[in-house]
């Protein structure tokens, strides 16, 4: 067993990739079998993510399930000796519950896509691909390859929503989803080239003549270089964070994508932002994350009540659960920043509650589009009437959004407000004022789209398919499952943050 623990990460990044290989190879019209190798290699991977998380030992914790491929050694005369490149793979308590959350999504994303009529072989060689790059991120302790598959996590996404995407019907762009993958595009690519500065400017100062995160933490950087240095990484992945005010690209890229790459995009890509700057940005450079925290918990906050309230006008219900999203991502970030126990568990957490409740909101969206033709709020009324299953999994989704006890969303916000009263108490109301807005629109798009007499045009609706309710019901068992037993997550997560904690002793 103490072999297949030291491989599975390898195979957990690997399955995806041999996955896309084998669609590759199969004959396009041959769209159901597609299909089913699809499922199969996506549940793999998450059974696989399910033996990560839950056979990680709390005592000693650190990092396990380690493995060490020396990749590129080459002898030269600089000052630091031989330049060594290795894919050094292993998780923490922080990376643990980010692994479990791709696995997740990724095979809930397989099962809404069956839908998919047009080239789904390319799309799911895409989406794979996509995953590869996400599983590679959470797992590196590389800073060569870590970068290398945040590239690979982000560029299949310019594709999967400018071929399969659609337009939103309130756009002045009439080809939305090329303009949205477009903007995605060239944001987040703003954002990989200040990382890439950052990342090159940490190894030439160090002078270690390696890119291994652990080693690059333990050189003694001067304040005045983390100072500098920590703006290009925090910006550079809060960009996919979401970050106000770079978060423009994100409801955009929501709205156009297709439903799986939504789950994907809100419920992974934009923890890889927030995953980088704990991993990369505040575990080697603590001084300057102590020096910039208090910017960083104030775009936070803007992110918390701008998104909430941008979210409350939105006539597109896909829009909403976007501007949702940045509301959200908002917590995480002000969790961050308190560089509190408390704080940084909850937001942790959040991270995990979040990608496992808007790949919901996204699932059940897709299916009222779907069945409706359309995400006008202003149009929809009165649908559980006819989709009653739907409208209880939206109900669910948004009280889950709005924080109600015994669901994921409580505790991972609780503890970020009580991390927030301990070190930022006025930030800490402006939060807890986001999260009395975010109930406003949640509830009054409950009443507006699934209750109240149902509209003619709509009496004809069918409710939710078998793949789509069983998506659904996976996604919603784990919401309960962290809502009423948050306590085996937290132990986790807590071992991880401790340890970077130590770093700010």
């Amino acid at each position: 067993m103490q072999l297949f623990d030291s491989y599975v990460l390898f195979i957990i990044i690997v399955l995806p990739l041999i996955g896309a290989a084998l669609i590759m190879a199969m004959p396009s019209e041959q769209e159901t079998r597609i299909r089913w190798v699809a499922s199969a290699f996506g549940l793999a991977a998450m059974l696989l993510t399910f033996y990560v998380f839950f056979n990680y030992y709390l005592d000693p914790g650190g990092y396990q399930f380690s493995r060490t491929w020396n990749w590129l050694e080459i002898p030269g005369p600089w000052a630091f000796g031989d330049l060594g490149i290795s894919l050094t793979l292993g998780v923490d308590g922080i990376a643990a519950p980010m692994i479990l959350l791709t696995g997740i999504v990724m095979f809930t994303g397989v099962l809404v896509s069956w839908n998919i009529k047009s080239w789904n072989k390319d799309f799911f060689i895409l989406y794979f691909l996509l995953l590869t790059g996400v599983f590679g991120v959470f797992a590196s302790l590389d800073l060569f390859f870590f970068f290398f598959f945040y590239e690979l996590a982000v560029l299949p996404m310019y594709l999967l929503i400018g071929v399969w995407g659609s337009s939103s019907e309130f756009s002045t762009f009439k080809r939305l989803k090329e303009y949205s993958a477009m903007k995605l595009m060239l944001y987040l690519v703003a954002g990989s080239v200040l990382i890439w500065v950052g990342i090159l400017a940490i190894f030439a100062e160090a002078g270690l003549g390696t890119f291994d995160i652990g080693e690059l933490a333990s050189v003694d950087y001067s304040r005045s270089f983390q100072i500098i240095i920590f703006p290009f990484l925090a910006v550079g992945f809060g960009i996919l964070a979401g970050l106000w005010p770079f978060h423009t690209w994100s409801p955009d890229g929501h709205v156009a994508a297709p439903t799986a790459v939504s789950m994907v995009h809100a419920g992974v890509l934009m923890k890889l932002g927030a995953f980088g700057i704990i991993r990369v940005a505040m575990f080697i450079l603590p001084e300057g994350a102590q020096f910039w925290m208090p910017v960083l918990v104030g775009l936070g906050t803007v992110n918390v009540i701008y998104g909430a309230i941008s979210a409350m006008g939105q006539s597109d219900l896909k829009y909403v659960v976007g501007y949702s999203s940045v509301s959200h991502m908002g917590y995480v970030i002000m969790g961050i920043a308190t560089l509190n126990p408390l704080g940084l568990s909850g937001a942790v957490l959040q991270m995990f509650s979040h990608g496992i409740m808007t790949a919901l909101f996204f699932t059940v969206v897709g299916v009222v589009y779907d069945r409706t033709h359309t995400r006008d709020i202003m149009v929809l009324d009165g649908l559980a009437k006819r989709m009653g299953v739907t409208a209880v999994l939206f109900a669910f989704v948004g009280l889950t959004s709005l924080g109600l006890p015994g669901l994921s969303g409580f505790v991972a916000e609780l503890l970020v407000f009580l991390g927030l009263f301990q070190t930022y108490p006025l930030l800490g109301v402006l939060a807890v004022i986001g999260a009395a807005i975010t109930a406003v629109y949640i509830l009054r798009l409950l009443a507006k789209v699934f209750f109240g007499p149902i509209g003619e045009r709509w009496q004809g609706q069918t409710d939710i398919g078998k793949l789509e309710g069983a998506s659904a019901i996976l996604l919603a068992g784990f919401i309960l499952l962290v809502g009423l037993f948050p306590f085996p997550f937290l132990k986790v997560i807590n071992t991880g943050v401790s340890e970077l904690l130590a770093r700010f002793a």
